[in-house]
């Protein structure tokens, strides 16, 4: 017998004319999301995405009051998209149409939350690098998509192929979620640690300010995933097209720093001081316009919240969800907090972290 998911399956890809085609199970992550490579009798290799829609809590409406998106859970609060295939549909139309190399997708069941795409290959930036690739081209590149995705305005509500998303903005609420899960997360992992009333008073004042300058420079499609394990090098191509972009679904609109924290504080590899200083240089010369002072400070400011979400996450991860490989991430993330917070902004953070979080707690 089997399942009702992969009945499912199999009649969406004879829909889609791929019954024939061979399946191969692709390694998973820490989502909800399944992926296999399908090759069909003839012709290329092609992706099945596979997102059931049940598992996952609901998005956030783009009307939700503060208290709806509270009872409605994670998903909202932080504005994720649910993981739902017609987000990433229509993240994924936007991106080509600034030409960007997003998957095409060949067919798609919105309600059943699969996918057919375009299969962009193996190259992640992530095992070129291992493998002994020169990573300064590839970040360049990477750096190229950021600028050119920042050039222009996003709409508010993005369309492609049968699908129309909301592209909502990265807001205090969900910013503050973020820093939430690391006082909530990080005293589950670490025994004896605890935040008292008066600590966690002082937290949430120490980053109001800095959700408020986030907010306010929301402006841009921000990918909010974007870093060497998804991203794919693409040589035959030219200009940022070389660079394909996966995971994308989650997209909001927000601060134009938040996606180069999550390229150069990468959870799952180093990154250099000395790259994350060429890489900048190389977006901030694409951007003459920017004021490149004050766009550092908000870089290691929301770099730092980026940190902690992370490091939150990760926390949950390994507590909650039985995932101890998590647990060896985060001695990087701690680094890459260190190398934030040696710029002004944040003020009083580092104090605060000195004061309530010890060395033996940063595992």
């Amino acid at each position: 017998m089997i399942s009702e998911r992969e009945q499912a399956k199999r009649d969406f890809l004879a829909g889609a004319g791929l019954a024939e085609a061979r399946r191969q199970p692709l390694p998973g992550d820490a989502s909800t999301r399944g992926y296999e490579r399908l090759f069909p009798p003839s012709g290329v290799s092609l992706i099945l995405m596979d997102q059931p829609p049940a598992v996952e809590a609901a998005p956030c409406p783009p009307l939700a009051t503060p208290d709806e998106r509270r009872a409605l859970g994670y998903n909202a609060l932080a504005r994720l998209a649910a993981g739902r295939v017609e987000a990433f549909v229509a993240c994924a139309g936007y991106l080509r149409a600034k030409g960007l190399s997003a998957p095409t997708v060949v067919a798609s069941d919105f309600a059943n939350g699969l996918a057919v795409l375009e299969d962009l290959g193996d190259d992640l930036y992530a095992r070129l690098i291992e493998a002994g690739g020169d990573e300064a081209p590839l970040y360049e590149a990477a750096a190229d998509v950021l600028a050119a995705l920042h050039a222009q305005a996003p709409p508010e509500i993005l369309k492609a192929d049968g699908a129309s998303w909301p592209l909502l903005t990265y807001d205090a609420l969900a910013l503050s979620t973020a820093t939430d899960l690391f006082i909530e997360w990080l005293p589950r992992l670490v025994a004896g640690l605890g935040f008292a009333p008066d600590a966690r008073s002082e937290w949430d004042a120490l980053w109001s300010p800095v959700r408020s300058r986030a907010a306010a420079g929301a402006s841009v499609f921000c990918h909010r995933d974007y870093h060497a394990e998804n991203l794919i090098w693409l040589p035959q191509r030219s200009g940022p097209a070389r660079v394909g972009l996966l995971d994308f679904q989650d997209a909001l609109r927000a601060h134009p720093a938040w996606d180069l924290s999550m390229l150069l504080h990468d959870a799952r590899r180093d990154v250099s001081p000395k790259r994350e200083r060429a890489v900048l240089s190389h977006y901030l010369a694409a951007r003459p316009d920017v004021d490149a002072s004050k766009f550092l400070a908000d870089f290691h400011a929301l770099g730092a919240i980026n940190i902690l979400r992370i490091l939150g996450l990760f926390s949950r991860l390994v507590a909650r969800d039985g995932k101890p490989r998590y647990r060896a991430f985060m001695p990087r993330l701690w680094r890459y907090l260190d190398r934030c917070l040696t710029d002004p902004a944040p003020a009083g953070l580092r104090a605060w972290m000195d004061r309530h979080v010890p060395a033996e707690a940063r595992l």
